[in-house]
């Protein structure tokens, strides 16, 4: 069940996109999911090509920093800061905010270049959730198709690593959908127009997050 705290944010989202309304409980379970994950410690591991490795990197810079709410940090944090350096430590007790962790796999050319010209470009993915993910955290891939062979290989290792998996996709699925734990299938099927949807559905669940993890 959604806290009504979080759940203003599914409310506003339907108003203003009506057509999402038809799966508005795949968004409400794949934030429970996010929920869930943040809660116990957890982190987001984000991946996809093109618009879509955009919009990973998109997703984290919503939640490694303040969205819409101030995430100071502890009085605790701040004291051993300015313990440290009066001076630079008390502008970062000031400066820095908390995060909710997440990696865009999209963000690390040195690495993803160099395994898609010595081992497999189709890999590379899988390659980086195999380092980062540990059990507990959630992948997120995002293919309006939702058969994009690096996104599916990805998951192959999430499903082996106890890592969930939440699909964002178009209305098919493709084979994204059969394997996710949740799938969220956006009523579009023209490529530029899910993308569309994509954006206001993980912006929801930014401030979702926020909300419950920094909100007062």
């Amino acid at each position: 069940m959604l806290d009504n705290k979080v759940q203003k944010h599914i409310e506003l989202l339907v108003k203003r996109y009506p057509q999402l309304k038809s799966i508005q409980s795949q968004i409400e379970q794949a934030y429970l999911v996010l929920e869930e994950c943040y809660a116990n410690g957890g982190k987001l591991l984000i991946a996809g090509n093109g618009g879509s490795a955009a919009d990973a990197e998109h997703i984290a810079g919503e939640l490694m920093k303040r969205f819409k709410i101030k995430r100071p940090v502890s009085k605790e944090f701040a004291e051993k800061l300015a313990e440290i350096d009066a001076v630079r430590g008390k502008q970062l007790a000031d400066n820095l905010e908390c995060s909710l962790m997440a990696i865009p796999l999209v963000a690390h050319e040195a690495l993803t270049t160099a395994y898609i010209n010595d081992v497999d470009g189709y890999g590379v993915f899988a390659q980086q959730l195999f380092g980062y993910g540990r059990k507990g955290d959630v992948f997120l891939g995002i293919s309006t198709s939702g058969n994009s062979k690096n996104i599916m290989n990805a998951t192959v290792v999430a499903r082996a690593s106890g890592i969930k998996v939440i699909g964002l996709t178009g209305e098919t699925g493709g084979e994204l959908a059969k394997v996710a734990d949740v799938a969220v299938k956006v009523p579009e099927k023209e490529t530029y127009m899910i993308q569309e949807l994509h954006l206001p559905i993980y912006h929801c669940w930014c401030l979702m997050l926020e909300e419950r993890f920094f909100g007062e």
